[in-house]
């Protein structure tokens, strides 16, 4: 492939990531109540990697030409943002020296459940699934000499890369910092939260006005 296209590809997908969304603000949460953010980071990454496959085989551009997959999708995202942001606002964790949920004096998150729950938040997002249908086609080369599907594939791992990265110093992040001010903790994650539930209901909003305006 073109290395041009590559860099290109690289800078813009790496400034998508670090633009704050669902994704954000699961990692943070992940990163305030569990003991490893690995389970929630995975998840997140195997939903894109899911996503990239979709785009790679060529069912992005069906579901990009079928408007009420996308619907669907949105509110499909929409509802579980809500339930997840709920939980957080209703459980805000504290993280004692254990860490995770047992600071709050509850059982444990599964790794299973976080992964699972990751991988909902990053296959539900339409903004995602919008970047790697809309975007990846744009830094493909039909003169190349490698196939479409390929340079698809290699570009849509080259985002899940980049997400994988900015996600763990993220996560990892809101761990190390807030340890160093234990009050800070119920706040943060209240506001991550809060940020789930806003961003649901954004969607929410987004797409009523679509179909609306249609």
């Amino acid at each position: 492939m073109n290395t041009q296209l590559l860099l290109a590809c690289w800078a813009m997908m790496t400034f998508m990531v670090l633009v704050p969304g669902p994704d954000w603000a699961y990692i943070i949460a992940s990163g305030l109540r569990d003991r490893s953010i690995l389970p929630a980071l995975s998840g997140i990454l195997i939903g894109y990697l899911a996503a990239v496959f979709a785009v790679a085989v060529g069912v992005g551009a069906a579901v990009a030409a079928l408007p009420w997959v996308l619907i669907a999708l949105t509110f499909a995202a929409a509802a579980y943002l809500l339930y997840l942001g709920v939980r957080v606002l209703m459980e805000p964790p504290g993280l004692g020296a254990a860490g995770g949920d047992e600071a709050t004096g509850g059982a444990p998150t599964r790794p299973w459940l976080r992964l699972v729950q990751g991988a909902g938040v990053s296959g539900l997002n339409p903004k995602g699934l919008l970047v790697l249908v809309v975007l990846l086609p744009q830094f493909t080369d039909a003169a190349g000499a490698w196939p479409i599907p390929l340079q698809l594939a290699v570009l849509g791992l080259i985002f899940v890369g980049s997400c994988g990265v900015v996600y763990f110093a993220v996560g990892m992040g809101a761990r190390t910092v807030l340890r160093a001010r234990p009050s800070a903790i119920r706040l943060v994650s209240r506001i991550s939260g809060a940020a789930m539930v806003v961003l649901a209901v954004a969607l929410v909003v987004e797409q009523v006005g679509h179909l609306t305006a249609g």
